[in-house]
């Protein structure tokens, strides 16, 4: 027989069964509300969390290689690539940089690493690459890793392991080697030698931008070559085809460039590719390429760097890219002027870089 219930035990139970249902239709809230921002950033165009793709070709659907990363590893990867150009240096220096900053630091610019390793190459203040702060700099840091470098004799023909090994001295110098894949993708569309063919999303309704914090990049990052003019809400950006200085500030890898492309020809031609090197052979100036190569790096670093200073729109020869419609791409524009000018230059072509409001 059993023993009776007694009226505690009740309401103990319907105490749990109710608390039980509540969690259960909290969790079904959590989900359904997921679903719906999911649903709201596919219809969108906002595929979820920011991210910045590059990938071979100009269409990114083509089913060729791609690479994916954050925002802030794109912004750091056009960083590099910016100052090794600004230095008329080839796409393969540009290539073995890349390649070390994803082992050292997947191209975050880290506050910290073994011992006082810090930065995108986890240089150490105590082994003289500068101060802390210096270091945390990209721009700073990247120069540094350039001019040690250029003065590897024939590094744009070692292997990229042994290029990179000769300036980091790292204790795994065979770790670069698994990056150079993904570097020279990486590079090929940042030195604007692979046409529309990096593409980033950002999340509607960031805060507006502004025009001249993005000329303020551009110079820190290209130098005062890049001469941009900016309205409310619009940095142009005209284009040609010279890349790199010629001499002043590129500092102490001056003598290292000159012997390096007297070594390698690396000139820049007359074929315009700018630079093709990404098998460690004799790789032409990066910076030395087509006007349209040229444009194209413009163009893909302030993509890049479109999370980081609020952009919304790029545009450069018929093509779009704008933030809301990241997942489509490069769009072509039909029946407009693409990246020209309309004014007294008409003709000149220009990288259009419209800022969020």
């Amino acid at each position: 027989m059993s023993e009776p219930v007694s009226p505690s035990s009740s309401v103990s139970r319907a105490r749990f069964g109710r608390g039980r249902l509540l969690r259960v239709a909290g969790a079904f809230g959590v989900l359904l509300a997921v679903a719906c921002y999911m649903a709201v950033q596919y219809l969108s165009g906002g595929g979820g969390p920011p991210r910045c793709v590059a990938h071979a070709g100009d269409e990114p659907d083509g089913g060729g290689p791609t690479y994916e990363m954050t925002p802030e590893q794109a912004a750091n990867a056009a960083t590099i690539s910016a100052v090794g150009t600004r230095r008329g240096l080839p796409e393969r220096a540009v290539t073995i940089a890349l390649a070390t900053a994803l082992q050292e630091s997947a191209l975050r610019n880290l506050d910290h690493g073994d011992r006082d390793s810090l930065g995108l190459f986890q240089q150490r203040p105590s082994k003289g690459w500068g101060t802390a702060a210096q270091i945390q700099d990209p721009v700073y840091s990247a120069g540094e890793f350039y001019d040690h470098l250029v003065k590897v004799p024939g590094y744009s023909r070692l292997p990229l392991t042994e290029a990179a090994q000769r300036v980091q001295r790292s204790g795994f110098p065979q770790a670069y080697a698994k990056h150079e894949p993904d570097a020279a993708l990486l590079a090929a569309a940042l030195t604007g030698r692979s046409a529309a063919s990096l593409t980033c999303s950002t999340p509607t309704g960031i805060t507006p931008g502004r025009p001249e914090k993005v000329r303020a990049a551009l110079t820190r990052d290209f130098g005062t070559e890049v001469a941009a003019a900016d309205t409310a809400h619009e940095v142009s950006v005209p284009v040609s085809a010279a890349g790199g200085t010629a001499g002043g500030e590129r500092g102490a890898s001056v003598a290292g460039d000159a012997s390096e492309a007297g070594e390698t020809g690396e000139a820049g031609g007359s074929d315009g590719t700018g630079g093709t090197d990404t098998s460690g052979g004799t790789g032409r100036s990066a910076a030395g390429g087509t006007a349209s190569q040229r444009g194209w790096e413009l163009a893909h670093w302030a993509v890049a760097q479109s999370w980081e200073l609020r952009i919304d729109e790029v545009a450069y020869a018929g093509r779009v890219w704008r933030a809301g419609q990241a997942h489509r791409g490069w769009q072509r524009v039909e029946g407009t002027g693409g990246g020209r000018t309309d004014g007294p230059d008409s003709g000149a072509e220009v990288v259009r870089i419209t800022t969020a409001r």
